[in-house]
């Protein structure tokens, strides 16, 4: 089924919006390596509901629990199960949807699947899942960290029609990001982001916006040409995420609008290996990491859940008028960095080990 990510470097996700608990169970993470709840918990407290008056008031601590896989502080080589807990369900808010399908969520698609739906808060369709990616996704970070250095930072880069200025990609840094509530780094763009979003949900609606993520320090030859391309794959990553509608890496969209002679990446002499003067490629070429950042962008739709009436038909063909009375985020990308971060995590973890099992001497590691 399609609860796990990865061939490798495996992670299973489990549980439901408002079951006891959601979680994971993460398979092919190598032996030895130091690991506690302290390296996980970071990025679930950056994902977690409940922040400020710009996200879901649902108030979760998201406290994780390592139940196996792990003895003396360090990994053992066997599947790692860990659990979080709900602690803050509200089932009773959901009443409205057993008649009748909520707009633009996935309570009609799963009941016509599965011949049954969960009966509160979308299951497994609800952005609550994303925790296993998140547990997934920071130990795949420690690991790479360890062995190449590498750092992934994302960010919100818009809201609606307002847009951030470029950054320095080698640069940006999760602690300036985290000093905006909506992980803007751009301060006088992030106040017109939170304006926005505020006024959005006073109006009792949602709106979307973009996130863009950087990969520093990644080693070449990441990538399993040609149906497991390394940007195919963080395509399919990225777009398994709640709520994402659109993925476009290096130039994207915009490189449609180019001729070859603008857009090549010249290669130069960089200490003693090649390199490209330029980046257009977003540090993939032939679906294989050519050393430079990887860099892409993700779209995510508003949320489907919002307080203004909607005329809608119920699984009868009826028309019934439904406000939706769920807990939800007015915008969710700023909950959703560390998501974007996890899903990079679990990719380019999954594909180090690949690459390791396919030409090992390919690989420089960390001193």
């Amino acid at each position: 089924m399609g609860n796990s990510f990865g061939k490798l470097y495996t992670v299973t996700g489990f549980g439901e919006s408002h079951s006891p608990a959601v979680g994971a169970v993460i398979d092919g993470c190598p032996a030895g390596i130091p690991l506690s709840e302290l390296d996980i918990q970071p990025q679930l407290t950056r994902r977690r509901p409940g922040q400020n008056k710009y996200t879901t008031p649902r108030n979760e601590a998201d406290a994780v629990r390592i139940l196996s896989g792990i003895d003396r502080g360090v990994t053992l080589g066997t599947p790692i199960c860990l659990i979080v807990e709900n602690t803050n369900q509200k089932p009773g808010d959901y009443a409205e949807m057993v008649p009748a399908p909520r707009p633009s969520h996935a309570d009609f698609t799963y009941k016509e699947k599965f011949g049954v739906a969960a009966s509160s808060g979308g299951g497994r369709a609800s952005a609550r899942e994303a925790i296993a990616r998140v547990c997934g996704g920071a130990l795949a970070e420690k690991v790479l960290g360890s062995w190449f250095g590498m750092e992934i930072v994302a960010w919100v880069s818009s809201v609606g029609t307002i847009d951030a200025p470029a950054v320095d990609m080698n640069t940006i840094s999760r602690e300036t990001i985290d000093e905006s509530m909506i992980r803007c780094p751009h301060q006088k763009t992030s106040e017109a982001m939170l304006e926005l979003i505020n006024n959005t949900r006073k109006s009792a609606d949602s709106i979307g916006g973009r996130i863009t993520c950087v990969i520093r320090h990644v080693p070449v030859g990441l990538g399993q040409p040609v149906f497991e391309k390394l940007e195919a794959v963080l395509a399919q990553a990225m777009l398994s995420l709640p709520a994402v509608k659109g993925f476009e890496f290096g130039s994207g969209f915009e490189g449609s609008r180019m001729t070859g002679s603008t857009h090549n990446d010249l290669f130069v002499k960089k200490d003693d290996t090649l390199g490209t003067k330029t980046n257009r490629s977003g540090g993939i070429q032939g679906g294989i990491s050519n050393g430079e950042n990887i860099y892409f962008t993700v779209a995510f739709k508003p949320t489907a859940t919002i307080g203004t009436a909607q005329m809608t038909a119920d699984y009868e063909g009826n028309e019934v008028e439904l406000i939706g009375k769920g807990r939800h985020d007015p915008c969710v990308v700023g909950r959703a960095v560390p998501m974007v971060e996890s899903m990079a995590a679990m990719v380019m973890m999954d594909m180090a080990l690949r690459q390791r099992a396919v030409n090992p001497a390919s690989l420089t590691y960390k001193a």
